[in-house]
């Protein structure tokens, strides 16, 4: 029996479990094709400027989905929009994993994008369950588990890329998601939607969010530019791996398992959020997002520099983006989903221009100009949160 606002369940810990894992396994979609590129590159025999595209369209499509689906679970039950987008994003996979050339292929990848927005629906769903006071530490544990996601995602594909081929790892994605469509459809509870209005007006009612919520504007903006930095990082690192270490997709992948580091933040970043100034916060972060593009920069030719850039790059930008939800998330109860996808848009079109301004500098500046990039976004991100002052601690 679907529950009513006043009547929502509890936030057990096997739900939030389930919240958890169902977050990281669909966000993988997202993140199989980045160590894959080199070799996609060599299948359809393009150049890696075209291949990295596949990146990008992935990003965009999931930036589309959530724009154009995300805001309906304000409208519609949230389970039931689950269990249809899970079909759509198995054929997607499908699709991807059997494409006959790279075109077919960034098509399937679009879709795969807009299909892949589980996440989206889930993050918002454990704020709205979870008390007021234990807000950031749940959006915290559900995060980790997208973190954990995105970073293994790499791991996985590349391995299995490497020994398999890469259209496999598309496949096995379709079957994941098909367990992970019949846990959701088992365990979560249903939420019944607080909007009454037609969908015409609920999207018209985002650009009064953006205009009324200073701080979502901003932290949205902020959000944009620190994935900027990471999706221009993780785009061309299988370049250099291949062009300076002669390594292939399952070392790119192995990068996966040290930025899993950056995971661990995030659930301790969720609880200081709950407890300190989220201002301050964002201050530190953020710099960590410049400090690690400066290691980068001397370390194109060190595994170890790599390493520790690494660390650093995902915990500033994780930690980042949790202080930024927690922000958000406190605005306006009744408008989560539409809230959290103004961020998430802007997050994820932040995310493929990175890809995608990344891997046409490579092919003329290679490594170097990819760094001075992720330097001068970094910066902006820094000059504007401090420019902001008043506006994010009012």
């Amino acid at each position: 029996m679907a529950l009513t606002n006043s009547e929502k369940p509890e936030l057990k810990t096997t739900t939030l479990w389930v919240m958890t894992i169902a977050t990281g396994v669909v966000v993988a979609n997202l993140y199989y094709n980045q160590p894959l590129l080199g070799d996609i590159a060599t299948t359809y025999h393009v150049g890696n400027g075209k291949a990295g595209q596949v990146s990008m369209i992935t990003q965009i499509g999931y930036a589309v989905g959530m724009l154009l689906i995300v805001p309906l679970a304000d409208m519609f039950k949230r389970k039931r929009l689950m269990v249809i987008d899970f079909a759509f994003a198995i054929i997607a996979l499908i699709a991807a994993g059997s494409a006959s050339n790279i075109n077919i292929l960034l098509i399937a990848s679009f879709f795969v994008g807009v299909f892949s927005l589980i996440p989206q629906l889930l993050v918002p769903m454990a704020a709205h369950l979870a008390k007021p006071h234990e807000r950031g530490k749940k959006i915290g544990v559900v995060m980790s588990g997208l973190l954990i996601g995105i970073l293994l995602s790499r791991t996985v594909s590349g391995f299995i890329g490497a020994h398999f081929g890469w259209r496999s790892v598309f496949y096995m994605a379709a079957g994941l998601m098909v367990i992970i469509w019949m846990l959701i459809g088992f365990t979560l509870p249903e939420v019944e939607p607080e909007y009454t209005g037609t969908y015409g007006d609920l999207m018209k009612s985002m650009i009064t969010l953006i205009k009324k919520e200073p701080k979502l504007r901003l932290a949205a903006i902020r959000g944009g530019l620190c994935f900027a930095c990471f999706s221009a990082f993780w785009t061309t690192l299988t370049f250099l791996l291949k062009q300076n270490f002669n390594q292939g997709s399952d070392v790119a992948g192995l990068f996966g398992l040290v930025g899993a580091f950056g995971a661990v933040a995030a659930g301790l970043m969720g609880r200081l959020s709950d407890k300190m100034d989220a201002y301050k916060l964002s201050a530190f972060t953020l710099s960590l997002i410049l400090v690690s593009f400066i290691v980068f920069i001397f370390s194109g030719n060190s595994i170890l520099g790599l390493v520790i850039g690494v660390i650093i790059l995902d915990m500033g930008v994780q930690a980042t983006h949790i202080s930024n939800q927690a922000i958000i998330f406190s605005l306006s109860a009744e408008a989560r989903n539409r809230i959290n996808t103004i961020y998430m848009v802007t997050y994820f079109v932040g995310g493929a221009l990175g890809a995608f301004i990344a891997s046409q500098i490579w092919n003329t500046y290679q490594w170097e100009g990819v760094c001075v990039i992720g330097i001068l976004i970094s910066l902006i991100a820094i000059i504007m949160h401090f420019f902001n002052r008043k506006k994010m601690q009012a």
